[in-house]
């Protein structure tokens, strides 16, 4: 069947659903209201299953059909949406609890499914297909045919890597190959998505996205969470250009600006953990990198995962259901099917089937992964009783706390030592220095980037930001919270944020930022719990069944509950503070903050300049001498 024509079955059979119920327009029954919420509930695990099911599929096996299928389910599921968002409409909730009311908006505020126009309704589904679909299936090719997929290619040489031209290919090739070619089809999603926004009552999508959060001042909260950390950022940046500019010279790095931003050892420059072999303060004390052990011991995915399930269950928590073990996509398959390697983990709604989708290579950074993303497939599992619209976390940014608070306990010597995958644990000042920069070279390096990528978002959806600028503003942004440049100069012909699977995966992404903050404030308080004294960096709460419990309280809540509620459950605060996150580096902090007046380094990038071009570059020039002889051997041919 063609495409159009599995687009108009779902979208038939979707409408004569939403006719079945007359309208009672003004029930203030909230009995009639409950029943209505049962129903919905019933209903929505049987389309949001099917939905999943056919998303699941394609992601794990990219072909045409498979997209069809999937744009298909999603439609119906919107159209579903829509139908019950009509019916919730019909309730006057005057006089009803806050728990009915809060259930039925819950359904009222449905996001894309809102939109009016079904055609509206198709195109911005299959541009998102199109989208995700060329990010992931994208392989720039070089002069000799060989041709590279992002994971583990790409990352490989971004990671690996310490040559200047090398980085820069793969850097460049990257955005030529995902990034240009999505914008125009961007600049119409941003058009659809507003369309969504202002069905759901609010001005634009970032307005939208931000009223998930149930404040109004969710700008000012981020915006004020950003300035307390700020100052650790400029100053791990001051440090690590110092260590890129013993590597590179002042050919391409200006020790008084900002930094290239292909040579941070990832694609996007949001982790440097890759740079710690440069960066590492006492590089003769024993390794914090686990990844040789990882390889050296034979680790594969399957026993990554297994690993991270026997953490979660040290602590009282629910084990990864037979499903999971079952139906995951935990490697990237060898059998010749494209995939969507973005690590994810899903819920299918049916409270029984949870799964992770990852291309998992054996190194630290995807054991941390794995521990963030089954962190997701425990808030589904604990939450999966409640009803359908509450099985989501307190805000989005709690979410992706989850597994991440974990990881903070994971990642310690300590732990990496109980579980056999570090050698020894020195308790002295300079491994706490080691250590605290690894974290830092993945935690710290992470938050401007985090925080401005929805402040970009943002902009374009209300208009700061036309299409006229896209690539101007982005680079604006990455400038004045991150001080990085692009190595050569960009114009509006490239599309460099689409190079990030966010931008065109239609993932908001301030969630990330608020989780690197609210994961310490999370971490201090199971500590406490745990009975864990001492440095905050140094807790472990691996088999503290009293910190799971703390968790598992929260966990429950779904969002039940505004997130100030769940967060007064776990830490006794009801406010996001990164206070805790600076008592958990400030030992780095005093040494950076050393360093880097020893050094005549100021934090900051108060200097502009022009990197030499990464492609006649002053270490790709000849040398004299071979100046000399290639003169000698023309001259030699000639006379």
């Amino acid at each position: 069947m063609k495409r159009s024509n599995w687009l108009s079955l779902a979208v038939s059979l979707a409408t004569l659903m939403t006719m079945s119920t007359p309208s009672v327009m003004g029930n203030n029954n909230e009995t009639a209201a409950i029943m209505f919420l049962d129903e919905y509930n019933e209903q929505a695990m049987v389309e949001y299953y099917k939905d999943v099911a056919a998303s699941w599929t394609y992601n794990t096996n990219i072909t045409d059909y498979n997209q069809e299928q999937s744009v298909a389910a999603s439609l119906a599921a919107s159209n579903f949406e829509n139908g019950m968002r009509t019916r919730a409409l019909e309730f006057n909730q005057t006089g009803f609890s806050e728990n009915t009311k809060r259930l039925l908006n819950k359904i009222i505020y449905i996001g894309d499914a809102a939109i009016e126009r079904q055609e509206d309704l198709v195109e911005l589904t299959n541009l998102l297909a199109q989208m995700e679909t060329r990010y992931s299936t994208g392989k720039p090719c070089k002069e000799d045919g060989t041709c590279y997929s992002l994971e583990p290619d790409l990352t490989r040489i971004m990671s690996e890597s310490r040559d200047y031209q090398e980085l820069y290919w793969a850097w460049d090739a990257w955005r030529d190959e995902v990034g240009a070619p999505a914008r125009q089809d961007y600049a119409r999603y941003v058009e659809l998505k507003n369309i969504g926004a202002q069905a759901n009552d609010q001005p634009d999508n970032g307005a939208y996205w931000r009223s998930w959060y149930e404040v109004d001042n969710l700008e000012e909260m981020t915006e004020e969470l950003y300035t307390q950390l700020s100052p650790l950022y400029n100053n791990l940046h001051a440090y690590v250009r110092r260590k890129l500019y013993e590597v590179y010279g002042g050919d391409y790095i200006n020790l008084r600006g900002p930094i290239p931003a292909h040579i941070f050892g990832n694609m996007w420059a949001q982790s440097w953990l890759q740079l710690l072999d440069l960066c590492i303060p006492y590089p003769n004390k024993p390794s914090v990198d686990i990844t040789p052990v990882l390889i050296e011991k034979g680790y594969t995915p399957l026993r990554m995962f297994e690993v991270s399930d026997e953490f979660f269950t040290s602590l009282g928590l629910i084990a990864m259901p037979e499903e999971f073990w079952n139906e995951s996509m935990l490697e990237k398959p060898n059998d010749g099917r494209e995939v969507v390697c973005h690590a994810s983990a899903w819920d299918f709604y049916n409270q029984k089937d949870f799964r992770i989708k990852q291309c998992t290579d054996i190194t630290q950074t995807d054991f941390i992964t794995i521990h963030h993303e089954m962190g997701h497939v425990e808030y589904y599992m604990q939450y999966k009783d409640l009803p359908v619209p509450y099985r989501r976390g307190a805000n989005p940014g709690f979410h992706e706390a989850v597994g991440d608070v974990l990881s903070l306990s994971v990642s310690t010597p300590k732990h990496l030592h109980s579980i056999g995958l570090l050698n020894e644990v020195s308790n002295d000042e300079e491994a706490d220095l080691n250590f605290l920069m690894s974290m830092a070279l993945d935690k710290i390096s992470f938050l401007p980037f985090g925080y401005l990528m929805d402040q970009y978002r943002w902009r374009i959806f209300d208009g700061t930001t036309p299409e006229s600028k896209y690539t101007e503003d982005w680079w604006k942004l990455r400038l004045q919270y991150q001080g990085i440049i692009p190595p050569v100069t960009r114009t509006e012909e490239d599309f460099d944020p689409a190079a990030k699977f966010h931008i065109p995966a239609d993932v908001p992404y301030i969630r990330y930022f608020i989780s690197f903050v609210i994961q310490f404030q999370f971490h201090d308080a199971l500590c406490k719990a745990a009975g864990q004294t001492g440095p905050l960096h140094k807790c472990d709460i691996y088999r503290s069944t009293e910190a799971g419990t703390l968790l598992s309280n929260m966990l429950k809540k779904g969002s039940s509950e505004t997130w100030p509620n769940a967060m007064e459950a776990i830490t006794g605060s009801r406010t996001m503070n990164a206070t805790a996150l600076i008592s958990y580096f400030q030992p780095l902090i005093t040494y950076l903050e050393a360093e880097n007046e020893r050094n005549g380094d100021v934090p900051g990038w108060p200097e502009s300049y022009t990197p030499a071009d990464p492609n006649f570059g002053v270490t790709v020039q000849p040398s004299t001498a071979a100046i000399f002889l290639c003169l000698f051997f023309i001259l030699a041919r000639i006379f």
